[in-house]
């Protein structure tokens, strides 16, 4: 990378954070705002390169990294024939309705290339869809389906888009090698991606300490990605369930490495997102520049032939195999209507389409390659912004709600809170009676202990009434805490004054606003 290429990102990072913060802001989505600033700006300014290697060894593999450490183990396991059905099955049905189509529009351009532009559109980025379905509250279940095929599908993709490509250049690949590269890779992927999940879990057991852990999971998954892509398994997989096994471990590590890694994580994940959708629009100039020997319609027939067969693809694909398997097993649950319409219309593109599509080879020839590449461009642009900005409607419209499961979750944890609670109380009733009658200060101490636990239990139950009593009134704990909070923020002044007239140092400073931070925390999560 070069000092004007590192100037370039610099610039659009600093844009696109910008973008961001406004949508953030006003409540808009911020990769479907992003991508619309990036057209919008891409003719005033320089081009832009996004470069393939850039995408998938730099940005992806830690975004795929935070998702799976998010994301539920169980609840994707749950709905694994779902995911699976999704992020393998409809990758290669839609590959080939896509390269079909492609093929007899244009003949002239080679089956092989047909194919591997269907891969390279066939993998959805569930970004954007996810982002707005939390806000909008989707059910869990929706929610765990669409980040699990996100997580998955780029492997089914990438790996059927090497085949496409190596058939394109002359290499002669029958069904079978394929098949068997597919599996080497997916094979190769988990079990990378196991070897490593294994060794950092017994490196986690002896580190105990925060910065340490943090920065080593900064690097875990641009380990584990070029690990499996060294050997030709699959980087995406290995990334992913190195991510989920120690996200499904994480309650082992020390609280302070749990707070350090969520707030690196969503920073991460804010400024690499940001990023990605900004590059995406500010491809525009550069992806129209190279079209030549088609006509100006002609060239958007086509453009909107493979945006519409990849979006019906995917309705088809959803509605016919949900239907299929109510029909071969009798006893399944019939998928409502609705949570069916949400997982067919959330099928927007992304980046990695667009970074396959830059990856094509120069062997390729150049007018067949900026076809691929343009096709590849409106598709990601179109599913981005026609079902991206209709998608938020769409979920008012069938009024589709997670309010009985976030119910349901307050329950559950109020019940558990008091049982843990009451564990924690007779563990220090245990205590007392076996150190013997305390004195007045240690009274005084456990007493406080008593207090909070007592304040914890009510809050967990106050939670269930969204934090007013039955005649509207503040509860107890929503007092304690606005008046805690509003305590903590004259200490705050106190302390910051004593620094301002040199009678506390910097250093002491930050490490009394840490506790007081800490407790402001303790009082949110309360």
């Amino acid at each position: 990378m070069d000092a004007t290429m590192g100037l370039q990102l610099l610039l659009v990072a600093a844009g696109a954070i910008g973008v961001a913060a406004v949508a953030r802001r006003r409540g808009w989505p911020a990769p479907l705002i992003l991508v619309a600033a990036g057209l919008i700006v891409s003719p005033l300014v320089p081009p832009v390169p996004l470069e393939p290697e850039l995408v998938l060894y730099v940005f992806l593999p830690p975004l795929l990294y935070s998702a799976a450490l998010e994301s539920s183990y169980l609840r994707l396991r749950d709905a694994k024939r779902t995911v699976g059905l999704l992020s393998v099955g409809l990758v290669l049905f839609t590959a080939a309705a896509v390269g079909t189509v492609v093929h007899l529009m244009l003949p002239d351009l080679p089956l092989a290339l047909a194919f591997a532009l269907g891969a390279i559109v066939a993998p959805p980025d569930a970004v954007a869809a996810v982002a707005v379905g939390r806000r909008l509250g989707l059910p869990r279940r929706t929610l765990t389906v669409l980040i699990g095929e996100s997580l998955f599908n780029d492997a089914t993709a990438l790996t059927l888009y090497r085949v496409a490509i190596g058939a394109a250049l002359g290499g002669a690949i029958s069904i079978w090698e394929g098949l068997g590269e597919f599996l080497l890779a997916a094979v190769g992927g988990v079990a990378i991606g196991l070897v490593l999940a294994f060794a950092f879990a017994w490196l986690f057991r002896y580190t105990r300490d925060s910065l340490v852990e943090n920065t080593l999971m900064l690097l875990i998954p641009f380990a584990a990605y070029l690990a499996a892509e060294s050997v030709h398994a699959s980087g995406v997989i290995a990334v992913v369930v190195i991510g989920l096994y120690l996200g499904n471990r994480m309650h082992l590590q020390g609280f302070g490495t749990r707070l350090v890694s969520t707030a690196v994580w969503r920073v991460t994940d804010f400024l690499l997102e940001a990023i990605v959708f900004a590059l995406i629009g500010l491809q525009f100039v550069t992806v129209t520049e190279g079209i030549s020997g088609y006509g100006a319609w002609e060239v958007a027939g086509y453009a909107a032939a493979v945006l519409v067969v990849t979006i019906v693809s995917r309705f088809v694909w959803v509605f016919s195999v949900t239907s299929l398997i109510r029909l071969v097993r009798r006893g399944e649950p019939k998928t409502p209507a609705g949570q069916r319409l949400i997982l067919s219309w959330a099928g927007m593109r992304g980046v990695v389409s667009l970074a396959a599509a830059f990856a094509i080879p120069p062997d390729v020839p150049a007018r067949d390659r900026a076809l691929l590449l343009f096709l590849t461009f409106t598709t990601v642009i179109g599913t981005l912004l026609i079902q991206g900005m209709t998608f938020p409607a769409l979920i008012r419209r069938l009024g589709l709600s997670s309010e009985r499961e976030q119910y349901e979750d307050r329950l559950a944890e109020a019940a558990a809170q008091q049982a843990a609670l009451d564990a924690g109380v007779a563990e220090l009733e245990r205590l007392i009676a076996q150190e013997g009658e305390p004195d007045e200060i240690q009274a005084q101490v456990i007493g406080n202990l008593r207090d909070k636990s007592w304040r914890r239990s009510l809050s967990a139950w106050e939670r269930l009434g969204g934090g007013t009593s039955h005649g509207g009134a503040e509860t107890p704990s929503a007092l304690y805490r606005r008046l805690r909070r509003q305590m903590l923020q004259a200490e705050r002044q106190v302390f910051v004054r004593l620094r301002d007239e040199r009678r506390l140092d910097d250093e002491v400073l930050r490490e009394v606003m840490a506790q007081l931070d800490f407790e402001e925390a303790i009082l949110e999560r309360d």
